[in-house]
């Protein structure tokens, strides 16, 4: 049997898998990323891809962006500092194990695991939102990501839906994330005096009828439906798949983000629309790293 490996390389952990050619993941190891030091993090993970010792065609790996996809190389994440700029980092990892290292971003990742594996796995054109701490995304097309003349499709994050808007970070007034995100539900509630701790409570102050919840709620629900609807627009993608802990925990968010984007399309385009909630869990990231470390396989 045949294997490869995934990584996803966060600002506080790193994740290293070895999965079968069925997409089974056999063993998955974490251990803290430093997020200074590229060579101490990309040394560990070398070590555990030599410990593996089976046949493995790649690595298939995930790093914070922003990156550029067509040369391998991290630019600018907030959570990675020092030697992590700039890093040729599939080059550098590449070099270490002798393998082939294949990077792209988390949004792509499980764009594809959804894809082959997932609630995308019998259409062609398949759109990937997660909706969580922000806003990510990845376009599949037969089973490849589609990444646009610069490696630079589907960051989406800083896409203005509404001048003006809420921010944080270092997004945009008004980009979608700064909007729809799970932190930036909290972030409006809280500087709007409500005492929560996350997006699942301000939809249940939402829910009993606080009308300060109830605005942001249908504020985050209308542009992300907004957005969606541009999406069917533009590129007629079989499905719509949402992810992450907004998507994935705040009970009828993606239902009603569904009859929103069929309100904002033509009525001949309605019977097309699904937006359908991920059934993949947290692993979706490692299954596409290793789908794609495989479909890179001559």
């Amino acid at each position: 049997m045949k294997y490869a490996v995934a990584i996803d390389v966060g600002g506080t952990n790193t994740r290293v898998a070895l999965v079968n050619e069925r997409l089974e993941i056999t063993d998955r190891q974490q251990f803290s990323t430093n997020p200074e030091n590229p060579g101490e993090t990309l040394s560990k993970i070398s070590e555990v891809i030599r410990d593996y010792g089976e046949k493995i065609v790649g690595v298939g790996m995930s790093c914070p962006g922003p990156l550029d996809l067509i040369h391998g190389q991290i630019l600018t994440p907030p959570n990675l500092h020092g030697d992590w700029q700039h890093l040729f980092v599939a080059r550098e990892l590449s070099t270490l194990t002798g393998l082939p290292v294949y990077l792209n971003n988390d949004g792509n990742l499980a764009a594809l695991a959804e894809a082959v594996a997932g609630e995308g796995k019998d259409y062609r054109y398949v759109q990937f939102l997660t909706v969580s701490t922000g806003i990510g995304s990845g376009f599949v097309i037969d089973r490849q990501i589609y990444q646009g003349a610069h490696g630079w499709a589907n960051e989406v994050e800083n896409t203005v839906m509404w001048e003006g808007g809420p921010c944080h970070g270092t997004i945009l007034p008004g980009g979608i994330e700064g909007i729809s995100s799970g932190t930036a539900i909290t972030t409006r509630a809280k500087k709007a005096g409500l005492q929560v701790k996350h997006a699942g409570e301000v939809n249940d102050l939402a829910k009993s009828g606080n009308e300060v919840a109830e605005k942001i709620m249908t504020d985050a629900k209308s542009h992300l439906a907004n957005f969606i609807a541009g999406i069917y627009n533009l590129t007629d993608p079989d499905i719509v798949i949402l992810g992450g802990s907004v998507a994935i925990k705040i009970k009828g968010f993606v239902e009603e983000v569904e009859v929103l984007v069929k309100s904002k399309v033509y009525e001949a385009q309605r019977s097309f629309i699904k937006v359908r909630k991920s059934i993949l869990n947290e692993d979706s990231g490692l299954i596409g790293a290793a789908y794609l470390a495989f479909s890179k396989e001559k």
